[in-house]
């Protein structure tokens, strides 16, 4: 199977270093409209640089374009993509785009996958939510093997997937601002900055293994580091009067109904 990549931005290439791990730098075929860029990942991944129509010649096509350039970028495909004898998935990474508005855009009714990666892709840690329409169970299951070295994969139902991209996609942003702020608090009592940051990451990351791998509520793991009278609970005091976990949720439902206002578009 040849993994073609049309748009090698921040995401696009995430996923295609995730994909060279999966299946192979020597079946993966990078396209991009600055073609400097795709050349550079190539020559630093080992795969292929081509352009749009090779890339489109491959078995599973990514679409690693921004939402508002899909149709121009589809319509350009459309014939050769027309012209293809042999099967192919096509597959999305833009938010709000649904998998029938792809189809029109695309001029088929070619099969697609849409999933939703976020940035921790490049470094295996990614989560990944995806749906499928008129792909063959085999073929999901070879794309599913490729992109195990991304991290996680979690097939939902597509009403779900603007939501989720605003979780876990969107989520990476908001967590970095989270570890900066941190560390500027740890700087302020009298930190080095590189390991007030250090300190910072990886007490995220180990925080969110003991969710995942332990299965307890958050917030019985929070109460659990909150002994009576102490410091923690004084810092949880203070997040609570700021309103930290209302405006954390505003963010989400801020970034769903841009998600589905581009979806509209």
């Amino acid at each position: 199977m040849r993994y073609g990549f049309i748009g090698c931005g921040n995401m696009g290439g995430a996923v295609a270093r995730a994909v060279c791990r999966g299946a192979g730098a020597g079946q993966v075929v990078l396209a991009n409209r600055t073609a400097a860029k795709a050349e550079a990942l190539a020559g630093e991944l080992g795969c292929t640089a081509a352009g749009n129509e090779e890339a489109a010649d491959c078995d599973f096509v990514f679409l690693g374009v921004k939402p508002q350039m899909m149709a121009g970028v589809l319509a350009e495909l459309a014939p050769r993509l027309a012209a293809r004898t042999d099967p192919f998935v096509l597959v999305s990474m833009a938010a709000g785009l649904s998998m029938q508005r792809l189809r029109q855009m695309a001029g088929g009714e070619y099969p697609i996958i849409r999933m939703m990666p976020n940035t921790p892709v490049a470094v295996g840690a990614g989560m990944i939510q995806y749906c499928s329409l008129g792909v063959p169970a085999d073929r999901l299951e070879t794309w599913r093997q490729a992109m195990a070295p991304a991290g996680r994969l979690d097939e939902v139902a597509e009403g779900q997937m603007d939501a989720a991209s605003c979780v876990s996609g969107c989520g990476p942003a908001w967590a970095y601002q989270f570890i900066e702020a941190l560390a500027d608090g740890g700087v302020a009592a009298g930190l080095p900055r590189a390991k007030a940051q250090e300190y910072a990451a990886q007490m995220l990351l180990g925080s969110a293994r003991m969710v995942l791998e332990s299965g307890r509520h958050p917030g019985e793991l929070k109460d659990a580091v909150c002994s009576p009278g102490g410091s923690t609970i004084q810092g949880v005091r203070v997040l609570e009067e700021r309103a930290f976990r209302g405006a954390v949720t505003d963010a989400v439902l801020a970034a769903y109904e841009k998600t589905v206002e581009m979806g509209k578009g």
